[in-house]
């Protein structure tokens, strides 16, 4: 099953459980737009090479279209098509007047030269200068793309239009219009909810040990908060493998991430012969790791990393979901039956998209906020949040997962309904 039919599924299953009526289903099945682009670019050798990018536009019912870019080998229409419902399902869950979208390049950007890397974003951007548009959709940061990208989108995009146009796109340097606290915001959200749902499950972060796949910017900042809020960290893992504390007793995301930016990699944290950066660390590999015993497991990569075939073995008690789509319907069946808690994706790492809003509204309006202010305006939208999925969660006896897409298509079914 692709990623496109796992999500799905899952509109379908929070559908049925609260009796959505046919024809909004079937409006939120499929994508109202999907465009495809043929990219030519002259290489630094003088090679010519035919790119390929996409954005495939979710629903529009409550807003812009909203969703990040990303460049990677393999990107693909299922692949984005599933990405783009899942933004649709998150901007309404969070309550901001945005739609879903999503898009990229199929390339490998660690491939091209900084002039190459710059030639494609704009030819790309002049490709798509009738579909990006702040009033239409806007594009953000994903896999693989950097506020230096959004700059040269938003640059060319004010050349194309004849005006300077911030708004086009979020993720900015904050030099040209970006937010303060973007950065932080995804796993500041993140943090915010699992506060939320640590009250109501009674649970004492002194005593609760963590394991985070996935060590970018979402993983180490929500490490970073938990390990200063008391809780264990025992494992972390980059994309080339990862480490895990023998002794339990909890490590310092701070020195982790100081040993990768010196080494390219966090795997060398452990003892090889009579050498130890990190005493009674061991190696452990990425798909290992979701399945060491600890009490919370963050999941912060890429998608499908819980399967049906791995998620039996998991050991964890709270699945907190920060990747985009990491958890596939057949494995959702099984953690459910093992009782364990998952907080889904379009909830848990939803502080991003809705700092991004606080991004266009800020470029919509000339105006400029701190970051404290930004992460006070973030947090009652995130704990406000939580609180109408556990509601949903108690009222239809079901999983959070299921009770987020239920709030996220009563507010779609309210928006569509009232034009129709």
């Amino acid at each position: 099953m692709n990623a496109f039919q796992n999500a799905l599924k899952q509109l379908k299953i929070a559908a049925d459980a609260m009796s959505l009526d046919a024809a909004v289903l079937e409006i939120l099945k499929n994508p109202e737009r999907v465009v495809e682009v043929s990219l030519p670019m002259r290489m630094d050798d003088g090679s010519l090479k035919i790119f390929t990018g996409y954005r495939v536009q979710h629903s529009n019912a409550r807003g812009p279209y909203k969703g990040g870019l990303r460049y990677h080998p393999k990107v693909d229409l299922n692949e984005l098509r599933a990405l783009a419902l899942w933004m649709t399902m998150k901007c309404a869950v969070v309550g901001i007047p945005m739609g879903g979208a999503k898009g990229g390049i199929t390339v490998d950007p660690k491939k091209l030269s900084a002039g190459e890397l710059e030639r494609l974003t704009r030819s790309f951007t002049r490709a798509m200068k009738d579909v990006f548009g702040p009033e239409r959709d806007v594009p953000a940061p994903d896999v693989n793309t950097t506020p230096k990208i959004m700059a040269w989108i938003m640059d060319e995009y004010s050349k194309i239009v004849g005006q300077p146009a911030p708004a086009v796109i979020t993720g900015k340097p904050i030099a040209i219009g970006g937010s303060a606290g973007r950065e932080a915001a995804t796993g500041q959200g993140a943090f915010y909810v699992l506060e939320e749902l640590v009250k109501k499950l009674k649970i004492q972060p002194q005593k609760t040990t963590v394991a985070i796949q996935g060590f970018g910017n979402v993983g180490y900042h929500m490490a970073e908060l938990m390990h200063k809020a008391g809780y264990k960290i025992i494992a972390l893992s980059d994309s080339q493998g990862g480490i895990v504390d023998l002794r339990r007793r909890g490590m310092d995301p701070k020195n982790v991430m100081e040993q990768k930016h010196s080494r390219g990699l966090i795997g060398n944290m452990y003892c090889i012969g009579s050498v130890c950066d990190g005493t009674n660390y061991k190696a452990v590999a990425n798909g290992k790791l979701l399945e060491i015993p600890c009490d919370i497991l963050i999941p912060a990569a890429l998608e499908h990393q819980i399967t049906g075939k791995n998620a039996g073995r998991l050991k964890a008690k709270i699945v907190l979901e920060l990747a985009n789509g990491p958890t596939t319907p057949e494995a959702d069946e099984k953690l459910k039956r093992k009782k364990i808690v998952v907080v889904p994706d379009i909830l848990a790492n939803a502080g991003g998209v809705t700092v991004s809003y606080f991004e266009w509204v800020q470029n919509k309006q000339g105006l400029y906020w701190s970051e404290a202010e930004v992460l006070k305006k973030l947090e009652p939208v995130m704990r406000q949040s939580f609180s109408a999925i556990w509601e949903r969660h108690l009222k239809y006896k079901t999983t959070l997962r299921v009770a987020a897409f239920v709030l996220a298509l009563e507010r779609l079914r309210d928006s569509i309904q009232a034009k129709s």
